[in-house]
């Protein structure tokens, strides 16, 4: 059966709640891997066919990973460790909006997203990739390097339930089970409710992941094309921080670059110090209303609600500490101390709220469909870095690093070495105008401003006390579409994006008393002006699309992170220009067989040297960190009355980790493998399926993608005749090979 999608029109594919039919022309595409796009502007997807296909483990990353431009790195196969990272184009997840049903996912604070958060594959229905251009409406203010937007399934309209059932490779044990509620009387309403409970040790290193998941999606429609829904998704995963080795770790160690199986006094490599406990809870409810023939209303209102620890092995003293730069007199109580030190669990908490709403009014008068909207975002985020004793065997006292276990000061004060709290505020409005020229082409204008402010509190003592960041982006953008025939199809576009700078680089950081780091109020929002030219088309057999595209930067930001608690930071790069070509291509010769490629070309070079201290280092025509010139990916799907299968493999070429080019990693290649069958008869209503699922079966050794960037691995002299200090960077170890059967019954 065809996967249906959520079609997209121009500018309004995000809140627009209508599913349009897909056309089905000769053989009906069993992957999902190209669904039908008609936007004036590049986009991939994925749909329900393939991802039933994967390993049900798989989180939103990797199921992208064969399409254009999507560089995914990730640390463990079954994709619980949020140490993991996507790219698009060469542009960092730091730039890539998330949407869940129209709701944004990025951490307020920093931009990252984090995959193992969002809901479970068994109840995507699409998830679709813009490379470039953003739609207008879509409420975030880091899409400079494209969007990522999940379609939840709607509710069935007959009662049944489903369950899933996993056994892998590392001791990988998972339950799924959905119930769909069907048709409630005669009130048009449906819902479904599911639990997944997912548990694997690491694959490499001591530790195990945990993670509990609650998808639930209610839904009403009535009249012509109205339709309501609440999506909620709760998350509480124990997760484990995989670490991260520079290219010497790397070369010395391999995979055995890992955390400490034991404990010992003094050891603050001990594995139980880097596991992060999260939870989280996420609320969507788009509405699209039509208020009569020619006006239509769409709103969504989301909810956010997040508190975890990211904390780390350290040592403390029980004297020379210090509160920002107020020097601690009294000696703080430290249980488990020898002579004075003892090793402790660093914490660095998060806890967020976030609230919002983008709403929108769409009116059609003749040739014009002229849509005029409004976005709110009002959200807090309050981190705190402090410390947890841990008993004689290792074990925190609070893993999750509340304040009422934390250690304190002699006078009751909790011992921090950061304590900020921000209020984040986003208003936005957005014009646009689609035209019909004629019944072959269309021309989209459209106008956006946002403004972000970041308002905060440095609660430690210090020369700064509040922070205040506001800055305004005007976001042009033009796209025209020409439909050639009935299979062709034309597109090319202008868009401007931007990403505002994130809160944390506005504050001071303290070390021993004295400043370590001044927040800065001189950034500015990342800016991107992007061109894109694509063609389409679909054929009996044959659909493929190519698109060349071209951006130029200012302020390019990029992001990395420092210290064992793997603090966010953010470096200016200055100006960039990027360009490429996109393709994808399905072949279908027969029913139920699918073959697909893609493949990417990017030449992204930076056009500035960097500032670093008084000097400058010689960056100017160097290639860009995390870019990879080539990326390939090939693809396809078997499903025939009992046999159905998949192949994914992806190649990614070399990628530099410092800006000076002086330290890269080379091009590696993965490769997933499914086989199952259907256990249940053709006549059977309900569907019985066993597949096993290969993942990385090749089992490559290879460093996957760059952690934290560095602007020189060496020694280099700047322009002005200084020596600038290298410093390393750091990597993500790509995952081992996992066998994954799954077992899937529906009643």
């Amino acid at each position: 059966m065809p996967a249906a999608t959520r079609a997209e029109t121009g500018d309004d594919a995000t809140t627009d709640t209508t599913v349009d039919p897909i056309r089905v022309i000769g053989h009906p595409d069993p992957e999902g891997l190209l669904p039908e796009q008609t936007a004036p502007k590049a986009v991939s997807a994925i749909a329900t066919a393939f991802i039933e296909k994967q390993a049900p483990t798989l989180n939103a990353f990797q199921l992208v990973n064969l399409l254009p431009g999507a560089n995914v790195a990730s640390s463990d196969p079954y994709g619980l460790s949020s140490t993991s990272s996507l790219t698009l184009r060469g542009l960092g997840q730091d730039e890539i909006g998330v949407l869940m049903e129209g709701a944004p996912q990025n951490d307020i604070g920093y931009y990252y997203a984090y995959p193992s958060q969002f809901a479970d594959t068994e109840n995507v229905q699409q998830i679709a990739l813009s490379q470039g251009a953003v739609d207008i409406d879509s409420p975030i203010v880091n899409g400079a390097g494209g969007l990522l937007s999940l379609s939840l399934d709607d509710p069935k309209s007959k009662r049944q339930a489903l369950v899933d059932l996993s056994l892998g490779s590392y001791n990988e044990r998972r339950a799924f089970v959905r119930i769909d509620s069907g048709a409630i009387g005669d009130t048009g309403i449906r819902a479904f409710l599911s639990y997944s409970n997912n548990h694997a040790d690491n694959w490499r290193g001591a530790g195990h992941d945990l993670r509990q998941h609650v998808d639930a999606k209610i839904l009403k429609e009535w009249g012509d094309g109205n339709r309501a829904s609440l999506s909620f998704s709760f998350n509480d995963a124990d997760t484990s921080t995989y670490p991260s080795p520079t290219l010497s770790d790397w070369q010395a160690n391999g995979r055995g670059y890992n955390y400490d199986k034991h404990y010992s006094d003094g050891d603050t490599n001990y594995w139980r110090l880097y596991r992060s406990p999260f939870r989280n809870e996420y609320l969507s409810a788009p509405v699209h209303v039509k208020l009569s023939d020619a006006l239509t209303f769409d709103n969504v209102a989301y909810l956010q609600f997040g508190y975890g620890n990211s904390p780390y092995g350290t040592q403390l003293t029980s004297t020379g500490n210090y509160l920002g730069t107020e020097e601690i007199t009294q000696p703080i109580a430290l249980p488990g101390a020898v002579d004075g030190t003892a090793t402790v669990l660093g914490n660095y908490i998060g806890k967020q709220f976030r609230s919002g709403d983008v709403g929108k009014l769409t009116l059609t008068a003749g040739a014009h469909r002229l849509t005029a909207g409004l976005w709110f975002d009002y959200g807090t985020d309050h981190d705190v870095e402090s410390f947890t004793a841990i008993d004689g065997n290792g074990r925190p006292i609070d893993p999750w690093g509340y304040a009422s276990h934390a250690i304190r000061t002699a006078d009751g004060r909790l011992l921090t070495l950061e304590d900020e709290r921000t209020i984040n505020v986003v208003k936005g409005f957005f014009l646009a105008d689609h035209i019909t020229v004629s019944p072959r082409l269309t021309v989209d204008i459209g106008f956006k401003g946002v403004d972000v402010l970041h308002h905060g509190r440095n609660n430690l003592p210090g020369p700064q006390t509040s922070v205040r960041f506001d800055s305004f982006a005007a976001l042009p953008r033009a796209a025209l579409h020409y439909r050639l025939d009935g299979r062709s199809q034309f597109f090319a576009n202008v868009t401007t994006n931007f990403r505002a700078p994130d809160e944390y680089t506005l504050y001071d950081s303290y070390d021993g008393g004295a400043l370590a780091g001044q927040g800065t109020r001189s950034l500015k929002n990342e800016y991107s002006i992007s061109e894109e030219i694509g063609y389409r088309y679909t054929g009996a057999n044959i659909s493929a699309s190519a698109t060349a595209f071209h951006y130029h930067f200012r302020n390019r930001q990029l992001a990395t992170v420092v210290g064992d608690a793997l603090i966010n930071s953010t470096i200016n790069a200055g100006r960039q220009t990027s360009y490429g070509v996109d393709g994808e291509l399905d072949w279908r010769p027969a029913a139920g067989i699918s073959f697909y490629a893609s493949g990417e070309y990017l030449h992204a070079r930076i056009d500035d040297d960097l500032p670093v201290g008084g000097d400058f280092l010689p960056t100017k025509g160097k290639h860009a960190v995390e870019s990879p010139t080539v990326q390939l990916g090939l693809g396809g799907t078997y499903d025939r009355q009992r046999l159905f299968g998949s192949f994914a493999l992806k190649y990614v070429g070399r990628q530099y980790a410092t800006f000076m080019n002086d330290e890269s990693i080379k091009g590696y290649a993965t490769l997933d493998l499914s086989i199952g069958v259907h256990l249940s008869g053709p006549a059977e209503a309900k569907r019985t399926d066993l597949r096993l699922n290969a993942i990385n079966i090749t089992n490559p050794h290879v460093l996957s993608g760059v952690e934290a960037i560095t602007t020189n691995a060496h020694d280099t002299f700047g322009t002005n005749g200084s020596l600038i200090a290298g410093s390393a960077p750091a990597y993500y170890i790509g995952s081992g090979r996992a066998f994954v059967v799954t077992l899937s019954r529906q009643f």
